[in-house]
């Protein structure tokens, strides 16, 4: 499995940016892909995740409302899109992919990782 993850960056306060995950040698449609970020200093913290076959989209409680996931099966590649950035959202974070969403709520069983993207918010 290889996950390449793109978008991330500097961005102010209230504004947004777009990460994308393309992802081989795995079937998005039987399989749930997310985000993973990691603050420095802080525990990795499961972020939003979609699973096509099981109709499930799930999102921390501390993005909810501000970030939305999608995928494109025909791509491989699921998206996130960040709104309204707080400088609590500056982390680390990486393309993640598991069988289940739930592995979210417990982000160091997750079976495979992309490379990080960096993003910072400044105040």
């Amino acid at each position: 499995v290889q996950l390449q993850a793109s978008g991330g960056g500097l961005v102010q306060a209230g504004g947004s940016l777009r990460l994308s995950c393309e992802a081989s040698g795995i079937n998005l449609k039987y399989s749930a892909i997310g985000w993973v970020r990691q603050a420095p200093g802080k525990e990795r913290e499961g972020v939003s995740c979609v699973n096509s076959f099981g109709g499930m989209i799930w999102y921390a409680d501390s993005v909810k409302g501000r970030f939305t996931i999608s995928g494109n099966n025909e791509k491989n590649t699921a998206y996130l899109q960040m709104n309204n950035l707080k400088p609590e959202d500056t982390a680390v974070y990486y393309c993640v992919t598991d069988p289940s969403c739930s592995s979210f709520y417990y982000p160091d069983t997750i079976a495979n990782w992309g490379q990080g993207t960096q993003v910072t918010v400044s105040s």
